[in-house]
C-alpha cells in the first residue's frame, strides 16, 4: 500500500500551524507581561484595556493562521472540503476557523474529509489559548487592580 501524501500533508500542516500558534501566543503574552507589567500608569484601566485588545489581536491572528492554512490545504486534491460552502472562498475558511477555534461548533459550515484533522487540532488549541488568555488576564488584573 502506498503512503497517502495528502493525509501526511494535512497532518504536517496541522502540527506546524499548531506549533506556530503556541509560540505566537507565548511570545505575545510574554511581550505584554514585560511591556505592561511594570506600568507606572496611575489609571490602571488603560493597561488592562491594552492587554485585552492585545489578546483579541493574538486570537484573531491565530484564527487567521488556521483559516489561511485550511484554505490553502483545500487546494490539494483529496484533502476534503467545507460542507455548506460552494465554492469555498477564503472568508468561508476564516469563518470555519473562527467557529472551530472558539469551539462554538459546526453549524452552517463543517469540515469534510482529511481537513477534519486540522479542525480538531484548532479546536483543542483554541480552547487552550483562550483559557491561557483568561488565566493571564486574571493574573494581570489581580496585579493592576490591587488596592493601594
Amino acid at each position: 500500500m502506498s503512503p497517502d501524501w495528502t493525509q501526511t500533508g494535512v497532518v504536517a500542516v496541522a502540527l506546524l500551524i499548531g506549533a506556530a500558534t503556541v509560540v505566537l501566543h507565548y511570545e505575545g503574552l510574554r511581550w505584554m507581561a514585560r511591556h505592561f507589567g511594570n506600568s507606572r500608569d496611575p489609571i490602571r484601566r488603560h493597561v488592562m484595556l491594552a492587554i485585552i485588545f492585545g489578546l483579541v489581536a493574538l486570537h484573531v491572528t491565530e484564527i487567521g493562521l488556521f483559516g489561511v492554512s485550511l484554505w490553502a490545504v483545500l487546494h490539494l486534491p483529496g484533502s476534503g472540503s467545507i460542507a455548506g460552502a460552494h465554492p469555498v472562498g477564503i472568508f468561508d475558511a476564516m469563518y470555519l476557523s473562527a467557529v472551530t477555534y472558539t469551539t462554538v461548533g459546526f453549524g452552517d459550515l463543517a469540515p469534510v474529509g482529511k481537513i477534519r484533522f486540522i479542525a480538531a487540532t484548532e479546536a483543542l488549541l483554541g480552547l487552550m489559548m483562550i483559557t491561557w488568555s483568561a488565566s493571564f488576564t486574571y493574573l494581570e488584573m489581580s496585579r493592576h487592580w490591587r488596592r493601594r
